[in-house]
């Protein structure tokens, strides 16, 4: 007899067996990947530079450009991760697996996007406009935290996919 209560979070997929199909199809799939990745890379020397110019002083506008690059590739994943989500999950944004995710990266582009409103304007002080970038920053890093975590239930839901998948065919492995 089938158990029929739904399923709780814990218990239900990251994908759909066609949310997965539609996912391993499209090509943001990859885009995200390597924006993820480049996103990353420049948050990195991005934080060095921020940290550099609040401990020496030195390097503001270098500081501030790599700020604003970051901002920007933020800006394109964004745009691209709700064309994916629309592919997957037929909606833009918040689809059920990456809802928090979602939610939190709203927050992560309010924070860049305040970086941007006080550096266009010179409405804090350099250190304090460089404080505001570690706050965005720290946003991000939580975000990143999400969808690594994401990533990684995916891996090894595709993982046991693959595992039963033969089992049920009565291939042995």
């Amino acid at each position: 007899m089938r158990d029929s209560r739904p399923k709780t979070r814990q218990q239900q997929s990251l994908y759909t067996p066609e949310e997965r199909q539609r996912r391993d199809k499209s090509p943001w799939t990859k885009v995200q990947g390597v924006l993820a990745l480049l996103q990353l890379l420049i948050f990195a020397v991005s934080l060095a530079l921020v940290l550099r110019y609040l401990s020496t002083g030195e390097g503001f506008l270098l500081a501030s450009i790599s700020i604003i690059l970051k901002t920007l590739v933020l800006y394109t994943i964004m745009v691209t991760g709700s064309i994916w989500e629309k592919d997957v999950f037929g909606c833009y944004l918040f689809a059920r697996p990456f809802f928090w995710e979602d939610v939190v990266s709203m927050l992560v582009m309010a924070l860049h996007t305040a970086y941007l409103v006080v550096f266009v304007f010179s409405l804090l002080d350099a250190s304090s406009q460089m404080l505001l970038a570690l706050v965005a920053y720290s946003s991000y890093v939580v975000n990143a935290i999400q969808f690594l975590f994401k990533f990684r239930l995916a891996r090894l839901e595709r993982e046991a996919h693959q595992n039963v998948a033969p089992g049920l065919l009565g291939v042995s492995q």
